[in-house]
């Protein structure tokens, strides 16, 4: 038989159960005492459960979504021996979190927030920018009380009536070389997902290049974005017809938006699988990089990829910590504190991810697993271990059994859910089953080119290019009357050629010179190049 004496380090006295393991090194005491008098949620006079127990007992209990209060606290005395005090009562602790209330959480996840990696940590930057991204996930259950229902309300589901849970939107500005969360909102879907983005737009700065979705293309956000000095790369509706301003070699071009000037590439992406199939899709991408030389179409359109990377952010956020469970509190206050605290615990896990990954020269932080990390974590607490110095248990156990590279492959998107709210897409190509990719095509489309994937139809014409270069081929003091544009461009509608003009002058593009005659805005009056050379400035 073997005896060992294991020595632990824990707060004294009431203290000794506030800790998380090894986690508590990125949430020290002094953190924790410092937001809570910040707060101004200090115990008043100090008992069995001062405020600081209680902040590690609401984020213990993000890392135990499926344990009760008082197992929790159970696991958070496991490791105490005679230390550990006396058992509190589940009323107790209830009340603790109410006095504790949102800010503190709030504060502390404000406090670790931010770029976990250095920029040169593999995967981390593109060029001289951070890549991150934003997105929105609408999947978290709440419970389907009356507090949480007055707030939140219930998502409709076409064809069977409301959603048996009230659903939160939350939404995350995420570094995308290593998963961790520079911010987040969240509040009820009633709301979409550019109401939550906009709050984490003075997140960005000049050292980002923000990737993004469909729902994020809009002209008014896309110059919010770009006014934070951020550079952005974001994908938009193909049917989208923004007007050549200067086309440029590599098959993209410039266009203007709101006085900014932002570059447009059109890209045929074709996959071919390991079984022989080619699958093939069409991307618009609008970005701020306009420089054909330094940042080329076809590897702008290669980077885009990256932004999926949030969606694993959100599948470890949702499934493997939360493990798909519907949140436990039963009103607004109490379902804020748990998100913060949820939202933190999940990014004290990827800095010590990403710690250990920069203790690895060469090695991607994305090939870490975050099961590993967070089951490490688990242990810690029940343990009591690691509390204080430099041992790191989580970094030797997540560089001891690392990922495999990341292979490049292809699956359609569905919503596993009998009752879903989204249709199945009629005219899916994509497998249903996760498949290897062999090789990847991607053809950069000319500015004149039409995307082949797109049927014809009244919306798809590109009557705005047609008016510019009409407008901008002639004399630029030269008004212009609706009749003679339609006469000149040959369009039959001319009611409808009036309407768009007039959506056109909202949109910065003519401008109204008296009764019914126009002129070019002096943002698109100078006269475009076919094409830039090696020697042409491009505009700012």
């Amino acid at each position: 038989m073997t005896s060992f004496v294991r020595t632990i380090t824990v707060a004294r006295g009431v203290f000794a159960p506030g800790h998380l393991g090894e986690l508590t090194q990125y949430l020290p005491f002094e953190l924790v005492d410092d937001v809570l008098a910040r707060s101004r949620a200090v115990q008043g006079r100090l008992r069995l459960l001062p405020s600081r127990v209680g902040v590690y007992f609401v984020l213990a209990l993000a890392v135990f979504p499926a344990v009760g209060y008082l197992g929790v606290w159970g696991k958070l005395v496991a490791g105490l021996g005679p230390l550990a005090p006396v058992r509190p009562c589940e009323k107790a602790l209830r009340d603790l979190r109410r006095r504790i209330g949102v800010t503190p959480l709030k504060m502390l996840f404000e406090a670790v927030s931010g770029p976990a990696a250095q920029p040169r940590t593999p995967g981390v930057c593109y060029r001289k920018w951070r890549t991150v991204a934003f997105d929105g996930c609408s999947s978290l259950r709440a419970p389907d009380q009356p507090r949480v229902r007055a707030w939140l309300g219930k998502m409709l589901n076409a064809g069977y009536g409301p959603e048996g849970y009230p659903h939160l939107r939350l939404m995350a500005l995420c570094e995308t070389g290593t998963r961790g969360l520079l911010g987040a909102a969240f509040g009820p879907t009633s709301k979409g997902e550019t109401h939550y983005a906009r709050r984490l737009l003075p997140l960005l700065n000049a050292t980002m290049l923000l990737l993004a979705d469909r729902a994020f293309a809009g002209n008014d956000f896309l110059v919010e974005a770009a006014d934070t000095g951020t550079q952005l790369l974001i994908r938009l509706n193909s049917r989208r017809r923004p007007t050549v301003f200067t086309a440029l070699p590599d098959g993209s071009f410039l266009t203007r938006i709101q006085d900014r000037t932002f570059r447009i590439i059109n890209v045929d992406i074709t996959a071919t699988c390991d079984d022989g199939t080619r699958i093939g899709d069409h991307y618009m991408l609008i970005t701020t990089l306009l420089d054909h030389r330094t940042d080329p179409a076809e590897q702008l359109a290669r980077l885009y990829h990256e932004r999926w990377e949030i969606e694993s952010a959100f599948l470890a956020l949702r499934h493997t910590l939360l493990t798909g469970r519907v949140l436990r509190s039963t009103d607004r206050c109490g379902l804020e504190q748990e998100l913060w605290a949820w939202l933190t615990v999940h990014q004290i896990l990827r800095r010590a991810m990403c710690d250990a990954a920069e203790t690895r020269p060469g090695i991607d932080p994305d090939r870490l697993s975050f099961t590993i990390a967070l089951q490490t974590a688990a242990d810690q607490i029940v343990n009591a271990s690691n509390i204080t110095g430099s041992d790191r248990g989580i970094a030797k156990a997540v560089l001891a059994d690392p990922l495999p590279a990341r292979r490049p492959r292809i699956s359609a998107r569905k919503v596993k859910c009998p009752m879903s709210r989204y249709g199945t897409t009629p005219h899916e190509t994509r497998p249903l089953t996760s498949r290897s990719l062999t090789h990847l095509d991607i053809t950069v489309l000319a500015a004149a080119e039409q995307p082949a994937v797109l049927p014809p139809s009244p919306a798809n014409t590109d009557r705005r290019s047609r008016v510019f270069r009409l407008l901008a081929a002639a004399d630029p003091g030269q008004d212009w009357t609706a009749r003679q544009i339609a006469d000149a461009l040959e369009i039959g509608h001319l009611r409808s050629l009036s309407a768009q003009m007039g959506q056109w002058i909202t949109q910065k593009f003519l401008v109204r010179e008296g009764r019914g005659r126009y002129r070019l805005h002096p943002q698109w009056a100078k006269t475009p190049g076919d094409s830039l050379d090696s020697t042409t400035t491009i505009p700012a």
